[in-house]
């Protein structure tokens, strides 16, 4: 090695001046790292990454361990790598279980890709930015028919815990892949490790799990590794969407806990947090992820984003932060899950900012007229729990038969939860969909009962259904 050469190496060593647990400072007698830079710890066959997150006085620089910082001392050796975080990119990742650094949490062995990639990217410009007018069906008719999904756009499901929104993320994958041969990236944001465990062995018994690449920043790791999840997640989604010249779809869950593990950053750091007790560098955070998933004319990423909503408050700082970047809002509900009608979808609280210009003519007409219809249905509910039907008027009793046919209509089996229900799967067309609410709006279906309306597959299925519930009369 030249003199040169040792004496670059040794401007780029420091030593541990400060731990405050997950916090260390680190003084560098020559050049100071750049903010975001990787450090690198190496103790006793320990390897723990540092990121750069303050510069301090005195040629000190104030990182945070993206790993557990137990047994660190003052005085240990640390390594500047001199770049941002690196990690591993490409198709070999598909059907992986990778943590934030791209290596391997599923005991099967090693990954070997050919590129390394920064996690930090500058997100497309305006002009490489491809404003997609095109829809990806997803096969469930609540969605394609209440919120389509659009290239490149960004759909979150609020919800709390056991109303679904793990089932209905599978069942979009595995749809997505077996109908449009779309790869998908999976980012478990404090993911738990049961939820983790569960949603592999969806995909791996569905067959779709080839096509997914699966990263993990689990409740029980550091801060800093939960809230840089959604930038590997996100690095490896535009390498496959450039790579493969495709759409890819990108999936987090859950995004609150992104905000939570800044939260905990910050509060590490000990920034001063806003009124509401959020970081103040919240709306920031959330641009730097949400800006870099977009079309462009390779290829689309579009995103899927679990979100929860604390105390049910939807005027939340986190929440509404998160709304200003989103296309579509899909609101489960507690109440229609009680029902076991799935996806637990509630159509009046859900929204799209799709138009007829994407939608088309039938497909928003149609929308507006259900959105009336189940608007007056809803209002009627609190007479109908004092008084009942009977007192209704008979145009008021055809509205709400109507609306509970389309309601259960929207409903249908999961190809992914056929192991615990039974019944086979469905994939129904938008085409079918918006057909099938149409002909009901128009009353071709008032003589039916609600039965072969629910859990139904296209409206073909029901008017069978419908026809054996006679005969067996």
């Amino acid at each position: 090695m030249t003199e040169q050469k040792i004496q670059e190496q040794h401007k780029r060593i420091g030593k541990v001046v400060g731990i405050h647990g997950a916090v260390v400072d680190v003084h560098f007698p020559g050049e100071l790292p750049e903010i975001h830079n990787a450090l690198i710890i190496n103790e006793k066959d320990q390897r723990l990454i540092l990121e750069v997150f303050e510069h301090l006085p005195n040629h000190t620089v104030r990182s945070i361990a993206m790993g557990h910082s137990t047994g660190l001392k003052v005085g240990l050796e640390v390594e500047d790598t001199g770049d941002v975080l690196h990690v591993p990119v490409g198709p070999e990742l598909l059907g992986r279980i990778v943590n934030i650094f791209g290596a391997p949490v599923d005991d099967c062995g090693p990954i070997h890709t050919e590129e390394i990639h920064p996690i930090y990217k500058p997100s497309p410009n305006f002009v490489q930015v491809s404003t997609a007018d095109t829809i990806i069906e997803t096969g469930i008719k609540a969605l394609d028919f209440l919120t389509p999904f659009i290239k490149g756009g960004k759909t979150g499901f609020f919800g709390g815990a056991g109303v679904g929104k793990t089932q209905l993320v599978t069942e979009i994958i595995h749809n997505t892949t077996m109908k449009h041969g779309n790869n998908s990236v999976f980012c478990g944001v404090g993911e738990r490790t049961r939820e983790g465990n569960e949603l592999y062995l969806a995909l791996r018994d569905t067959d779709v799990l080839p096509n997914v690449a699966i990263v993990l920043g689990q409740m029980n790791e550091s801060p800093a590794m939960r809230f840089r999840t959604p930038l590997t997640g996100i690095t490896i989604a535009e390498y496959l969407r450039d790579w493969k010249k495709n759409d890819i779809l990108l999936f987090i869950d859950n995004i609150f806990r992104f905000i939570q593990a800044g939260m905990e950053v910050s509060t590490v750091l000990g920034r001063i947090p806003s009124e509401t007790g959020y970081q103040s560098t919240l709306a920031s955070e959330i641009g730097e992820v949400q800006e870099r998933i977009v079309s462009t004319d390779v290829g689309s990423i579009t995103s899927v984003q679990a979100i929860y909503v604390p105390a049910d408050d939807f005027s939340d700082p986190a929440i509404q932060a998160i709304f200003s970047h989103l296309d579509s809002v899909v609101v489960l509900s507690r109440k229609i899950a009680q029902q076991k009608i799935y996806p637990a979808m509630d159509a009046l609280a859900s929204s799209s900012t799709l138009d007829a210009s994407i939608l088309g003519d039938k497909h928003h007409k149609t929308l507006k007229a259900t959105l009336k219809l189940l608007e007056r249905y809803h209002s009627l509910q609190n007479i109908i729990a004092i008084l009942g039907e009977d007192e209704l008027s008979e145009v008021e009793k055809v509205t709400v038969s109507r609306a509970k046919k389309i309601l259960k209509f929207l409903s249908q089996p999961f190809f992914t939860a056929e192991k615990f229900t039974n019944v086979p799967g469905v994939y129904v067309t938008v085409e079918e969909t918006v057909d099938g609410v149409d002909r009901i709006l128009k009353g071709e279906f008032d003589e039916y009962s609600d039965e072969p309306f629910y859990m139904a597959g296209n409206i073909a299925t029901v008017e069978d259904s419908w026809r054996k519930m006679k005969q067996g009369k």
